[in-house]
């Protein structure tokens, strides 16, 4: 009786171990559960912003095993950066990369950094958003969204179909205005210009339609949106230094475990910040091509008088304030500026 009740226990003993092995077998491939971030882009595939994001996508795959992968809508397929952040707000779609209009519907205070005739050079640019982004951070995290990578569209020039060489010449111009842009919208309204609003996916029809005649962009943009083969001119003078980001909702960011939230938040804002360096000298280079390519420069700093881009900056500001940001957030900008310019000076 009892060697038959101690050849069950041990059977049930081992039975028992076996159930554990299994289980710890079992835990790992719990633990390597697939994270799918759906992610959306304006930007056309082989394009700079493109390929780069596409390699931070690879490189989280890689040093995630698997664990983190991106799908990737690039080019517009997921529709203008309004279409994709209501997606975002539904479930749809996780994250993406946006120009300052996108980035301004999460987080308005950004817009800042995009006030018309503000920067006269990346240094500046530079000097004032490494001040500026902590607290950039803490209102997209506020807003339910995770500021991954800080970027930049580059300064933002006029393409037109004619040539531009005053104020008077803009005013007759068939602008287009990206269609809900407050920022946009305030600067057409200080400089007295009366454009037509569309969205970013219609401009190049406009564009061949003859609805309008003039857009903005940056050089890179203009080649990669291929608005630059429907123009004959550009303008030197940049109307603003274009900002752009990559964003993903709290909600998605929150689920991952702490190593893949980690891994992601590194190697997105090291590859925005190699997309910066890869985007300046895109711009230099689309500059040179544009103009091989036979478009020419013809409304440069000297064709807007030093009081018509001070009163149009000001008009500006005053739509702006208590609008996209505080009097105290713009003064913060403007003192930083003050500060890089006063740095430049002594060196």
């Amino acid at each position: 009786m009892l060697s038959s009740f101690t050849r069950s226990w041990r059977v049930g003993a081992v039975a028992l171990l076996l159930g554990a092995v299994a289980l710890a077998a079992a835990a790992p491939a719990r633990a390597a559960h697939r994270y799918v971030l759906k992610f959306a882009s304006l930007a056309p595939e082989g394009s700079t912003w493109q390929n780069g994001l596409q390699a931070a996508a690879d490189e989280v795959r890689e040093r995630s095993h698997g664990r983190l992968v991106f799908r990737m809508y690039a080019g517009g397929v997921a529709g203008d950066e309004k279409d994709v952040l209501r997606k975002i707000k539904i479930g749809q779609l996780h994250g993406g990369a946006f120009t300052g209009v996108g980035l301004g519907e999460v987080n308005p205070e950004v817009r800042v950094m995009e006030v018309p005739f503000f920067f006269t050079d990346y240094d500046e640019v530079d000097y004032v958003t490494e001040r500026m982004l902590p607290r950039f951070r803490t209102g997209f995290d506020e807003r339910g969204f995770k500021l991954l990578g800080w970027m930049e569209v580059g300064f933002i020039q006029f393409f037109s179909s004619h040539p531009i060489r005053s104020l008077d010449e803009m005013r007759s111009s068939k602008f287009w205005m990206w269609e809900g842009d407050p920022l946009a919208a305030a600067f057409f309204d200080a400089a007295d210009i009366h454009p037509i609003p569309l969205s970013i996916t219609e401009v190049l029809t406009s564009l061949s339609t003859h609805l309008v005649d003039t857009v903005y962009a940056s050089p890179l943009g203009a080649i990669a949106l291929q608005w630059a083969s429907k123009v004959r001119y550009m303008s030197e003078l940049p109307m603003a230094d274009g900002i752009a980001g990559i964003i993903v909702s709290r909600r998605f960011f929150d689920r991952l475990p702490a190593d893949l939230q980690t891994l992601l938040t590194e190697v997105m804002a090291r590859h925005a910040r190699e997309l910066i360096v890869a985007t300046r000298k895109d711009n230099a280079t689309s500059t040179r091509v544009l103009k091989e390519r036979g478009i020419e420069v013809t409304f440069d700093r000297s064709c807007l008088k030093p009081e018509e881009v001070a009163t149009i900056q000001a008009r500006a500001i005053d739509h702006l304030v208590g609008h996209l940001f505080s009097r105290a957030v713009m003064e913060e900008v403007q003192g930083y500026l003050a500060e890089a310019r006063a740095t430049a000076h002594r060196e």
